[in-house]
């Protein structure tokens, strides 16, 4: 913490920074350690080609939030320190997406990134420029694997009208998660999409606008509307309703619809609608979904992000061409019956109607996830937390899998 403190104290005498100024800037400062141990396998249960994709790596990321200098407007920065090596990958099963492919099919031993972005406050307005992760209805930075996937642009935050959030932001290009280089975005294919182009599938420029606003206790909306350059434009509605129904019980229904069209080089056309209600009863909840893709093509969205989508799970998206999914879910809180820190999850996908083409049946699959993890709260592990991901996926149109993921994970908190 001494170094961290000295090396801000150098910075901000460098900046000028009074140390009144000095002293918001430090004080309010975030820095965090956490330590990620991720073992992926995926086994492929029939068909040619790879058999199974094994692969086990360890990773650190440093987190660092600064304050705000004092004044009329505040200055900061953030960053985001990576480092992820091998511990085990060959003889054919690299490409989890854990570590970064090799030119012979294989998986660097090693990879980095450093990510920073300067930021500026006035009042309840931030602006931050460099590079950072993003979550929202227009784009989901994924950190499914060991690393998280970063973006490079401009983002604007305002929070001046209470209850209501004002989010907007202008990107060109993406560190994936399995990557160590910034390049352009893609927009994301997968089985029976029905997304085709005109010609390359790239673009440097992603823009978003929208936002939240929380009409009552109860109710949200929230409206999105982003444009990925050449490929697609799309309009994002949301609505969460959370009712108390007693004590420790609650309903919640979150209702989705986006409009995706082509911005010249695709053939995007989706209308993609989406439900999901939750009954909460103490530590219990049962949630059923419904979603539903309409349009010459499936659900549009940047490659590597995760989509805003009720239905989209460990495996799948169940975003194919007129897919029709249907959910179930249950997840359990263990800190109801005396267990802090342990909870479950698991959930059932079906989905069929998807259009495979003239003359052949409708495409159909399934998923089942389940997930268990624990925390400790307290003693010498205290924050070290523990999470087995399995899934089990099939249809009648690729290839089906079987999928386990253990993570462990520890955050050390530094400043």
């Amino acid at each position: 913490m001494r170094k961290t403190s000295l090396a801000l104290a150098v910075a901000a005498s460098t900046l000028g920074l009074s140390q009144v100024a000095f002293a918001d800037l430090v004080g309010d400062t975030k820095v965090s350690l956490e330590a990620r141990n991720f073992y992926f396998n995926r086994d492929f249960r029939e068909g040619t080609g790879q058999s199974k994709s094994e692969e086990w790596a360890q990773g650190f990321i440093l987190r660092m939030n600064s304050g705000f200098t004092e004044g009329t407007v505040g200055f900061g920065a953030d960053a985001i320190g990576m480092y992820g090596f091998k511990l085990d990958s060959g003889d054919g099963t690299a490409g989890s997406g854990l570590l970064v492919p090799d030119r012979s099919g294989g998986s660097q031993d090693n990879y980095s990134g450093l990510a920073v972005a300067a930021k500026a406050k006035v009042s309840k307005t931030t602006l931050r420029v460099g590079q950072m992760q993003f979550k929202n209805q227009a784009i989901g930075s994924s950190d499914g694997r060991l690393l998280p996937q970063i973006f490079r642009g401009g983002n604007l935050v305002s929070q001046e009208i209470e209850g209501l959030t004002l989010d907007a932001g202008y990107l060109d290009e993406v560190n994936n998660r399995n990557s160590q280089d910034y390049e352009d975005m893609t927009l994301n294919t997968y089985s029976f999409s029905g997304i085709k182009f005109k010609g390359l599938n790239q673009s440097n420029e992603f823009i978003f606008a929208g936002g939240n606003y929380k009409l009552t206790k109860e109710l949200t909306a929230g409206y999105y509307y982003s444009n990925l350059e050449d490929m697609y434009k799309q309009h994002s509605f949301n609505l969460v309703h959370v009712l108390p129904l007693g004590e420790k019980q609650s309903l919640k229904t979150d209702l989705r619809y986006a409009r995706s069209t082509d911005d010249g080089q695709s053939n995007v056309d989706n209308k993609a609608f989406g439900a999901m209600v939750t009954y909460a009863l103490s530590g219990h909840s049962f949630g059923l979904g419904y979603q539903q893709m309409d349009g010459d093509t499936g659900f549009a969205y940047i490659g590597g992000t995760d989509p805003f989508l009720v239905n989209y799970v460990q495996i799948g998206n169940f975003a194919a061409k007129d897919e029709k999914s249907w959910q179930a879910r249950y997840d359990f809180n263990f800190a109801s019956i005396g267990i802090p820190g342990l909870t479950f999850m698991t959930r059932y996908l079906t989905g069929d109607n998807i259009d495979r083409g003239t003359g052949v049946s409708d495409g159909r699959e399934w998923e089942r996830n389940s997930e268990l993890m624990y925390v400790f709260q307290e003693g010498a592990l205290k924050n070290l937390g523990v999470r087995w991901r399995n899934a089990t996926m099939r249809n009648n149109f690729s290839r089906n899998i079987d999928e386990n993921r253990l993570i462990v994970s520890y955050t050390l908190p530094l400043m």
